[in-house]
């Protein structure tokens, strides 16, 4: 993510620093109250580790803001995920990016209890210009939460809930933290 960043920034003509640091290390590479906006998209926040992970990650969110400042955080609906059990989903398009096609396919590993970890594999099957295909993947750890405890963690840490897009039976939505 951070060198596709540093690409489309590149490609605009925009100046970015970026960096990549854990939660729990912000405040070694930056300054505290300093920034009017701290993004937290992707569904990121999923891969802190449990409860304890995502309450670090949220404070480190709230330490690097100013009095004031917003988080906007977006994130999977986890209790749809959940509710579809361990199963396998391809999708039933080609999807075209940076002149590629290709096919996404998900393999969901879901645990019995919520705080467990969970795990995600991604495959893209790309088709290359002779017609074969070759595929990449990538497992990843998750830790699914309930939006009601996202809502307790981010106050716990410091933000008053803006605005929310959640709606039940929706499979993402945004919400927008205001730091005390």
């Amino acid at each position: 993510m951070v060198r596709r960043t540093q690409q489309l920034a590149a490609e605009h003509g925009v100046r970015l620093r970026t960096l990549e640091s854990p939660w729990n290390e912000l405040l070694d590479h930056l300054e505290p109250l300093t920034f009017d906006l701290v993004l937290c998209v992707g569904n990121s926040l999923a891969h802190a580790e449990g409860t304890s992970g995502r309450l670090s990650a949220l404070a480190a969110m709230a330490r690097v803001l100013k009095p004031g400042g917003r988080l906007v955080l977006t994130s999977r609906t986890w209790e749809l995920v959940r509710g579809g059990g361990t199963r396998l989903d391809v999708r039933d398009r080609v999807i075209r990016r940076r002149d590629r096609d290709g096919v996404l396919i998900y393999h969901w590993q879901i645990e019995d209890h919520w705080d467990d970890e969970h795990h995600l594999e991604v495959a893209v099957a790309l088709i290359e210009s002779d017609g074969s295909v070759r595929t990449y993947s990538e497992r990843l750890s998750m830790w699914p939460y309930r939006y009601e405890a996202l809502v307790a963690e981010l106050c716990a840490s410091g933000f008053t809930i803006e605005s929310s897009t959640f709606a039940a039976d929706t499979e993402g939505y945004t919400v927008v933290g205001r730091r005390a």
